[in-house]
């Protein structure tokens, strides 16, 4: 989808600039390219594109002003190329970047023309920002929204991790299944995911304090998996008896059926049965805690049961910080 929108609209442009007869006008082609091709999301272009007309604008006042003093003063334009450059250069390490960038790369570019020449250098600035807005007018035609494919990506993110959670602590196997790779996959992803977090709350008005928190607990739950899987197979005599023991089986069905849960109802956009699960993991909870009361014996806290539980509560306390979240990300 994206190679195809870029050269589409990269032959559009060209066709428009050639029948208009436009001066200058490799510049529009560039900034199109400049401006869709790096990222492909709506959330992301429309953004860059706004800075790029407004860093355009700022350089070309500056760049019209600077080759207006060429003519009556070298040293004088100089000098205030020199003060635009460190203007754009200290707003570089500010909040928009991009723009300060484009002050600078717009003065260089008209401040490269003819001493004096006003008519080519409007028609470069307008050639930028003429093909800002046509990145904008292609984006915007079935735009890609990243939020969208957020939500593909943490549903399967949840429905991979259910899967880790069922190979890992299935009552048929007798040894200790080898996850090591699964469980760094499930981490990389997490780390992917994060790319897509700006321009999600830019398309949704989603507070970003929202996803930061799904992408702290999405890495959580996958820290939280591995340390059970060590506690689950820590020994043999532990392991027979967590076995055995229905409330942590319940347990780790339960947790099951809400990874599951969750990452159906991020596809679907459905969060009562988001609800549903809330309600038995604060059930599964009161189980857990008695647990751990009933099991407060020195023999028993040598043995990683009592790890294994309190991070069994723990993924529920997780679970259920999740399903909260996931909830507030969905009403956009």
């Amino acid at each position: 989808m994206h190679g195809v929108r870029i050269a589409l609209a990269f032959v559009l442009t060209f066709l428009l600039v050639r029948l208009m007869e436009i001066p200058e006008g490799s510049w529009p082609l560039i900034t199109l390219v400049v401006v869709m091709g790096p990222i492909s999301f709506w959330g992301n272009v429309f953004p860059r594109a706004i800075q790029r007309i407004g860093g355009t604008i700022y350089g070309l006042i500056s760049g019209l002003i600077a080759l207006k003093l060429e003519l009556i003063s070298l040293p004088t334009m100089l000098l205030w190329c020199a003060a635009i450059m460190f203007i754009s250069g200290f707003l570089t390490l500010g909040k928009q970047p991009y723009m300060a960038l484009l002050i600078g790369i717009t003065l260089a570019v008209i401040c490269g023309g003819i001493p004096g020449d006003m008519t080519t250098a409007l028609w470069r600035g307008g050639d930028v920002i003429l093909g800002s807005l046509l990145a904008l007018l292609f984006t915007s035609i079935w735009p890609q929204k990243a939020y969208t494919h957020w939500r593909i990506q943490l549903s399967d993110l949840l429905l991979e991790t259910s899967r880790v959670y069922h190979a890992g602590f299935s009552p048929n196997l007798v040894e200790k299944p080898r996850l090591t790779r699964p469980l760094q996959r499930l981490l990389s992803n997490v780390i992917k995911m994060r790319a897509l977090i700006e321009p999600s709350c830019k398309e949704t008005r989603t507070p970003r304090s929202v996803f930061e928190a799904i992408q702290t607990l999405n890495r959580n739950l996958v820290c939280t998996l591995e340390l059970q899987l060590n506690a689950w197979w820590a020994s043999r005599q532990s392991h027979l008896i967590m076995l055995n023991a229905l409330a942590l089986r319940r347990t780790q069905q339960m947790t099951e059926n809400t990874l599951r849960a969750l990452s159906r109802a991020i596809v679907e956009g459905n969060t009562d049965k988001i609800g549903a699960n809330t309600e038995e993991l604060v059930e599964i909870t009161r189980e857990l805690r008695q647990l751990i009361a009933e099991s407060d014996s020195d023999e028993l806290v040598e043995t990683p049961i009592h790890g294994y539980v309190w991070l069994s509560l723990e993924m529920v306390r997780q679970l259920e910080r999740l399903s909260e979240l996931i909830r507030l990300a969905l009403r956009k």
